[in-house]
């Protein structure tokens, strides 16, 4: 059974960090399409960073490039999201996702989020206060 078990979350203030983990049980990250999604009140899911799932690079969404960084730590089996300059929208509930058929540099290069990931986490609360 696939399961993502997200934590790191937390309420910090307007220019802080935090670290968000996702760890992955019942198969192996290497080599799988994982990311970062985020939903704040009132908003529609966005997809935060994303590791391609055949050449193993990061994309990110433009709010956030430059601020976020996600890695993967395969010896672990846990994706990260290190996340510096926080902004008040940056204000969401953070959710590891993992699996999809969409998620090429191709397409991503292309703007193109996947939209068919296939196992999910129950999500972390990430709250910036100003």
């Amino acid at each position: 059974e696939v399961q993502l078990v997200e934590s790191g979350g937390g309420s910090v203030q307007v220019g802080g960090s935090l670290r968000l983990s996702c760890a992955a049980s019942g198969y192996t990250i290497r080599s799988v399409c994982m990311g970062w999604f985020r939903r704040a009140p009132g908003k529609e899911r966005e997809g935060v960073a994303v590791i391609s799932s055949d050449f193993g690079n990061a994309y990110y969404t433009d709010s956030v490039k430059g601020r976020f960084t996600i890695s993967r730590d395969n010896a672990r089996n846990t994706l990260y999201l290190q996340m510096n300059s926080l902004k008040p929208e940056d204000t969401a509930m953070y959710y590891c996702a993992a699996y999809s058929s969409t998620c090429s540099d191709r397409r991503l290069r292309s703007g193109v989020w996947p939209d068919d990931m296939g196992y999910w986490g129950k999500g972390t609360q990430v709250t910036i206060s100003s």
